[in-house]
């Protein structure tokens, strides 16, 4: 499952690197105490109240590999996480290891160490161990910048029905595939509830064609057809589809299947309450259907409807990445940590589970089959999403040999998007995107969430668009992706 972040308002960037320097603490975190390497970790999210027995473990567990390394892993609340990294890459910050933000224009800027040949040497067999659609997907400039977590390398965008409120309400949900055959169930329900959210969304939402591509992130408008039959960079709010899917969404609003704040509102629906009939996720095959999702809900059933086709693309391969600073003091004892964070279960398994004996135990060590003790709640482990290589982690009881099989069987028959690997260079319109990032920020929340009638609000968007620079962006995109094709 994939964590929603939201961006928020940039400070004075003077107070604010105080601020961060202060946290990195680079005088100490980067650095060699009674003959051992400390390498510096950093990571959005809370720090979990065991982190102490974690860490502990944790380097007990290094040093059975590397004796001299240790690792401290330093955390920056998710609200916070993006602008004091996009500090810390700015001013040169020489952390070892650190979460990436905007993978591909930090990597092109030069931010981070090149890593293509130390990740070979010092992490070879956790190199070897990565679906090889994740290294296509992080070369920029034929060159790889940083180590991914193997975990979902494909995932589909879904509508999840809050299983409980389905049956109270004898919902029919069962030929559900798009946001428009969803309707008799959302009309149904807002009748009978009408406080309650039938389709929860808010700020920062954005609605899922079935397959496109952004080769400069969904907050862009430049799209790609996934399937590689239109090899045209396309505004995917000009496309039919897109369009009708906002018409839908427009519907919904005005019959108040949508909240009416929520283009502003930055409500938490909360998985666990019973204040929303459906909600959108993100879901790969490390998921196990609705397996994870159910256990961050406490539980809850949940039952989810794939709206989006399932392809290894760039935007996956690049939803958790760690990088080295190019100022590093520790490069190699810091892939070395990334080494065996893919590699050794014992070490991976008592930071995404918790501690063994505490949030969790094993029924079957051999087969690496768990189950969960009361202890196991959110602030005592780290999500295993974000951590190392997902195929190493150990499965609960509920996880069956068959869904597992699934799994590989997904993964090994999911097909890569015609734009993977793409990570085009902005360098020579960055002007430009700018300007179209500035006009999409008003035009974003009032399409995606039904807010505002799509037809005449494209219109009068795209005309922004134009004289913002988009053609000339455009067309350096199509030229920089026709050569990708052509040497492909």
């Amino acid at each position: 499952m994939k964590k929603w972040v939201r961006n928020i308002t940039m400070l004075g960037m003077v107070a604010l690197s105080a601020t961060v320097l202060a946290a990195c603490g680079k005088s100490s975190d980067s650095a060699e105490d009674n003959g051992k390497t400390t390498v510096s970790m950093y990571m959005p999210g809370d720090k979990p109240k065991n982190y102490a027995q974690i860490i502990s473990k944790a380097n007990k567990q290094i040093h059975k590999t590397y004796k001299d390394i240790d690792l401290k892993m330093n955390f920056i609340g998710w609200g916070d996480y993006e602008q004091k990294y996009n500090v810390m890459v700015t001013s040169g910050d020489d952390y070892d290891l650190a979460f990436a933000q905007s993978y591909p224009a930090n990597a092109a800027k030069g931010a981070y160490a090149d890593l293509t040949s130390l990740i070979k040497k010092d992490a070879k067999k956790s190199y070897d161990s990565v679906d090889p659609a994740y290294w296509k997907g992080l070369k920029v400039n034929k060159k790889i910048y940083g180590f991914p977590v193997n975990a979902n390398v494909f995932a589909q965008n879904t509508l999840t029905f809050n299983q409980e409120l389905v049956d109270k309400n004898n919902l029919d949900i069962s030929n559900v595939d798009s946001y428009a055959s969803m309707e008799p169930a959302l009309a149904k329900f807002h009748k009978a509830n009408p406080g309650v959210a039938a389709f929860a969304i808010g700020q920062g939402y954005k609605a899922s064609p079935a397959h496109m591509d952004f080769p400069l992130g969904n907050g862009l408008p430049f799209a790609i057809d996934s399937s590689g039959k239109d090899k045209k960079i396309v505004n995917a709010y000009d496309t039919d589809e897109m369009q009708g899917i906002l018409a839908t969404l427009h519907s919904y609003y005005l019959k108040g299947y949508i909240p009416q704040d929520a283009a502003t509102s930055s409500t938490q629906y909360n998985l666990q309450d019973n204040t929303w009939l459906v909600r959108q996720e993100t879901q790969g095959p490390y998921d196990y259907g609705d397996t994870v999702l159910s256990n961050n809900a406490g539980g809850k059933k949940l039952t989810s409807k794939a709206i989006t086709d399932p392809y290894k693309s760039s935007a996956q391969s690049q939803v958790a990445i760690w990088t080295v600073s190019k100022t590093s003091k520790h490069k190699e004892a810091a892939v070395k940590v990334l080494n065996l964070l893919n590699t050794d279960k014992t070490l991976l398994n008592n930071i995404t589970w918790g501690l063994e004996g505490q949030q969790w135990n094993f029924t079957d060590k051999e087969k690496g089959k768990i189950k969960i003790t009361d202890k196991y709640k959110p602030n005592y482990f780290i999500g295993a999403w974000m951590m190392g290589n997902n195929d190493n982690l150990y499965t609960q009881d509920s996880v069956t040999d068959s869904m597992i099989q699934t799994r590989k069987d997904k993964i090994k028959d999911a097909k890569q998007s015609a734009a993977l690997g793409f990570n085009p260079d902005t360098t020579m319109v960055k002007t430009e995107v700018t300007n179209i990032s500035n006009v999409m920020s008003k035009y974003l929340d009032i399409l995606n969430t039904g807010t505002a009638d799509p037809a005449p609000t494209i219109k009068k968007m795209d005309k922004e668009l134009k004289t913002a620079g988009y053609d000339k962006v455009q067309k350096e995109l199509q030229s920089q992706y026709d050569d990708f094709l052509a040497g492909k």
